[in-house]
């Protein structure tokens, strides 16, 4: 089969489309190098199966050419990290909510299945962990551009499943928690990249907040395996699935623990969320997923623990 990877360049989408062309898919990677990166696919350019198209999502004209060639389209193209969003919050809404909508169409148009890149985020400040894929959604004031990401990737699961419920097009949701591992990099504000790449510079770790808001990460390759299964099981159409780990761990525990990793004495130092982001900067203590309705779909759980993860993060950044 031939798959569509929108910000194939990227983080995410270089892991998964290395796994389609392991299954013996013919891929397309598409994007913008706004957030990804070549060096990220680089590897993949010589491949007979692979071909990357240097473009945005937005640019229906050329999407409506790739949509057309393929059978599933992967949608992962998006604005992400919480600083680029305080940063240019236009850009965040514009990307994600206009290359959902060419996406969309275009999907329609040819009956082509989407997988759709959602986020913790939507659950928004919901306390009710752990976050099922039913729960009521908890917002801050539009005021707050912290909650513009949020807020789009919401408005993207409203058009798929909209689409879905409408025109019948394949889409299934995949909500992703704090997925990490080789090739993310901390330009954005991402957590792990930023303490690793400081720890390996010996420069104090720099934690935000109060260092007691909790999060799960899931490694990349846990969650390429998530999205490559619900593609290819009929039932998950029209469905929200949420992927991630359920192993927590606090801000200032997981600082500590990439310092005893890197071998770093570097220390810790706290940086209140004014300073690191802006004026009245709201965020979540805790985000935990349920998982127990994708276990049950494509009997997936989570198979790398956090260590296992940091020293790939730590193996990546060293070279």
């Amino acid at each position: 089969m031939h798959m569509l990877i929108t910000g194939g360049a990227g983080f995410i989408g270089s892991h998964l489309a290395e796994a389609l062309l392991a299954r013996g898919h013919s891929v397309t990677a598409v994007d913008d190098l706004s957030t990804g990166r070549f060096q990220n696919i680089a590897h993949l350019a010589a491949h007979p199966n692979f071909q990357f198209v240097y473009e945005s999502v937005t640019n229906e004209s050329v999407m409506d050419r790739l949509a057309s060639m393929c059978q599933v389209i992967f949608h992962l193209a998006a604005a992400v990290g919480v600083e680029l969003i305080v940063k240019d919050p236009v850009r965040t809404l514009e990307t994600n909510i206009q290359g959902s909508e060419v996406v969309l169409r275009l999907a329609r148009r040819y009956r082509r299945k989407v997988l759709l890149a959602s986020t913790s985020e939507v659950y928004g400040k919901n306390t009710l962990t752990p976050f099922r894929e039913d729960a009521d959604r908890v917002m801050g004031p539009t005021i707050k551009s912290r909650w513009s990401y949020a807020e789009s990737k919401a408005i993207d699961e409203f058009l798929a499943l909209a689409y879905h419920k409408q025109f019948d097009v394949p889409v299934v949701i995949c909500r992703f928690f704090n997925t990490v591992g080789p090739r993310q990099t901390g330009t954005y504000g991402m957590v792990i990249p930023r303490f690793v790449q400081q720890a390996l510079a010996g420069e104090p770790l720099r934690v935000f907040g109060s260092g007691e808001q909790t999060r799960c990460f899931c490694n990349v390759k846990d969650t390429v395996r998530a999205v490559v299964a619900l593609a290819d099981k009929p039932e998950a159409v029209g469905e929200i699935y949420n992927v991630g780990s359920q192993e927590e761990i606090t801000m200032r525990a997981l600082a500590e623990r990439v310092l005893a990793r890197t071998g770093s004495a570097a220390g810790i130092t706290r940086v209140p969320y004014d300073e690191a982001y802006e004026v009245g900067f709201e965020d979540m203590l805790r985000r935990v997923p349920a998982i127990d309705k994708i276990k049950a779909a494509i009997g997936w759980a989570p198979t790398i623990a956090l260590d296992e993860t940091l020293d790939e993060v730590i193996a990546y950044f060293k070279g």
